[in-house]
């Protein structure tokens, strides 16, 4: 061993009782300390000297060996030369540099701390402390009168005329252990300083220096990823600004973020549990949830009870968990889970609580702050190994990556709200209809792409059609709907404003190479397309993931598709092709045909009235539900009738996020909520 990291920690402190276990940004100061040494590459070995046995649990829940230290060398008076002689003495050999790191300072950086090993190691110093450059005067009170100690008073060069002075900080020194063994003492021979920023240079050594290192946390730590199973979030001032607007009828709203709604979003489609508590039971935090499409509990005499239930009943370990709250009644939730969270501008006390404390603001992105960093922590699932168009089943029901969402068994149902033509050509109309999809939470919306002279049949395309626009051939009706680049480049852009995917299904060759032009997440191969084996081709040489709608197609149809596109890729779509769809073509159990006989993830592409059947195909396992959108149903144009309104869309996601939560893991358990009727109705317990 060429560098070992002591950290002397004892439990007891004159200005801060326990000191080294006070919490800054959430994480005790022993803890901060062990993972500074941790991450410095140089560093091959941390141990904590203490007397103390909580300091000693945190320090190895750290990752460091403890050495505990006897009572003689563990007061007030003890030098830290002593700790580090001691610990010494309990190994076989000595190594060539012992770093003396102090949990006082509460921001070290692992890179200073290299900086300072490497010095003693190269022969440059043989004692290397942490110290703040200063072009501080500073004076001393020497016979009643005050002294120059760094200057002459009669000649004050101005501070870019100087070289700067160093205040030693105490935060580490890197020392020669032949030196301290030789002079038990850490200064001798070369003395060398390594400079660190004034941010991370404060000491603390009494309260008042503890609240100021928490007040820097927020600033000073590196936004890191958050690794968690689960968040459990407030309402008011997390969601909210902690503000509500009551109208002459007293009835409430608030102000919440689109950005947080998108980040729950992303969150449920990367399998991580989501869950809202709020003490008051208000029916605008019921909406709120509906919208986000998590459970919410309501009305909580105490929010630790109701969480504790929660992660019991879904089998979580709560060091694996994360809870955002803003206010005192949220400081049960957060002592109970790994990660406590709060938002920017809080109580001191919660502030101290918590782990992490966030830039933004309740209401303003908060949330969506902190699912960036958990999601930051999520490993990219492992894509299926692709061999060509003609690659092998792979593991029954394997997601497939469709731009940053997963869709297949487990994974929250993708909703693509299908706009197709029904733009009517017209940009602003397409711009109505993606707000409509993305505020009802859907994940994408599709359109269709066409070369009009390649895609029209030659028997259709000189039929007079009677149009918004005047009468016109339908060739040229098609051309009058169709949008080129301006139109896409303009979509793109907007859809990536609002937050969500968009594709199109392209029905010709040189459609497919527009869209590939454009980066599209996925293709959709629509039901008309089955047997288009040149259009298959092309869309498999492209190796973007596939929707293929099975509408109008026999088995022996879609076994050829598959032939040409392969599995690796591929989410297939039940579909039948009648306009609306009554329901006794629907034929639900089609799902389970095509899971079962091609082993990839099967959705449901819908064209019926109401919301019924694209619901059942939910519970019957449907991966994705497409449906056609539109502002107004009666809209000239072909597919507005068998399309949704708004309403109907958001109650459409709204319902699939509930039925996604019904479902459960199908384990048989009994729940909080059936405890009490069980006490009360139970005659004979087995």
């Amino acid at each position: 061993m060429r560098v070992l990291a002591v950290v002397p920690a004892r439990g007891g402190s004159v200005g801060v009782p326990l000191k080294n276990l006070a919490k800054v940004g959430g994480t005790p100061l022993v803890t901060r300390a062990v993972a500074s040494c941790a991450e410095a590459g140089l560093i091959d070995e941390v141990i904590v000297s203490t007397d103390h046995e909580g300091i000693a649990a945190a320090a190895e829940a750290a990752g460091a060996r403890v050495v505990h230290r006897p009572a003689e060398l563990s007061g007030s008076t003890a030098s830290s030369e002593s700790a580090l002689l001691h610990t010494l003495d309990q190994l076989d050999a000595d190594p060539e540099v012992v770093l003396l790191v102090q949990c006082t300072s509460a921001f070290i950086d692992p890179a200073d701390l290299d900086a300072a090993v490497a010095k003693v190691l190269d022969g440059t110093a043989d004692v290397v402390f942490s110290g703040l450059p200063t072009h501080e005067f500073v004076w001393a009170v020497r016979d009643g009168g005050a002294q120059g100690v760094n200057h002459d008073p009669a000649h004050r060069p101005r501070r870019q005329d100087r070289e700067p002075d160093f205040r030693e900080t105490g935060a580490f020194y890197a020392i020669r252990t032949a030196g301290l063994r030789e002079h038990g003492h850490r200064f001798f021979g070369t003395v060398a300083v390594q400079p660190v920023p004034s941010r991370t240079a404060v000491e603390i050594d009494t309260p008042e220096d503890l609240e100021i290192v928490r007040a820097l946390a927020p600033i000073v730590d590196r936004p890191g990823p958050i690794d968690v199973d689960a968040v459990v979030t407030d309402f008011d001032g997390v969601h909210t600004d902690d503000s509500v607007y009551v109208d002459q009828d007293g009835r409430e709203m608030v102000t919440v973020s689109r950005s947080d709604g998108l980040g729950v979003s992303l969150l449920k489609r990367a399998g991580v549990k989501v869950l809202i508590l709020s003490t008051e039971r208000n029916p605008v935090v019921a909406a709120r949830a509906r919208k986000l499409g998590v459970p919410v509990v309501q009305g909580l005499a105490s929010k630790q009870t109701a969480l504790s239930e929660w992660l019991s009943v879904e089998g979580l370990d709560a060091s694996r968990v994360a809870y955002i709250g803003n206010d005192l009644n949220d400081l049960g939730c957060m002592e109970l889970v790994g990660w406590p969270v709060t938002v920017e501008n809080v109580d001191p006390r919660v502030r101290a609580a918590a782990r992490v404390v966030l830039a933004r603001k309740g209401g303003a992105g908060a949330v969506r702050e902190l699912c960036d960093r958990v999601l930051d922590a999520r490993p990219a699932p492992e894509e299926a190994p692709v061999s060509g168009p003609r690659a092998t089943l792979r593991v029954k029901g394997t997601p497939v990556r469709v731009g940053e969402s997963l869709v297949g068994p487990g994974q929250p149902v993708y909703v693509i709200g299908e706009i197709g033509i029904n733009h009517n050509g017209d940009l602003d109309i397409a711009r109505r209809l993606i707000d409509v999809a993305a505020d009802a939470g859907c994940q994408a919306v599709k359109f269709q792409k066409r070369t009009p002279e390649i895609a029209v049949p030659v028997h259709q395309r000189d039929q007079i059609r009677q149009t918004p626009w005047g009468e016109m051939t339908y060739l040229e009706y098609k051309y009058r709907v169709e949008f080129g680049l301006d139109e896409y480049t303009q979509i793109a852009k907007y859809c990536a404003e609002r937050g969500i995917d968009w594709f199109a299904s392209p029905w010709d060759v040189p459609s497919v190479d527009f869209l590939e032009e454009m980066n599209v997440v996925t293709h959709k191969v629509a039901s008309a397309s089955v047997t288009d084996h040149e259009l298959l081709r092309r869309l498999a040489a492209t190796g973007k993931p596939i929707f293929l709608s099975t509408g109008m197609s026999t088995l022996e149809e879609i076994d050829a598709a598959v032939e040409i596109l392969g599995t690796s890729k591929l989410v297939m779509m039940h579909a039948t092709s009648t306009y609306p769809l009554p329901p006794e073509e629907a034929n639900l159990r089609t799902i389970i045909t095509l899971q079962d006989r091609y082993g990839v993830p099967v959705g449901y592409s819908g064209h019926e009235r109401g919301l019924q059947i694209s619901l059942a195909a939910v519970t019957l396992g449907a991966v994705t539900v497409e449906r056609h959108i539109t502002l107004d149903r009666t809209m000239w144009g072909s597919d507005h009738a068998a399309s949704l309104e708004p309403s109907g869309l958001e109650h459409l996601v709204r319902d699939i996020r509930i039925i996604e939560s019904a479902l459960g893991d199908g384990v048989k358990r009994v729940f909080p909520g059936e405890e009490a009727p069980k006490a009360r109705l139970r005659r004979v317990t087995a």
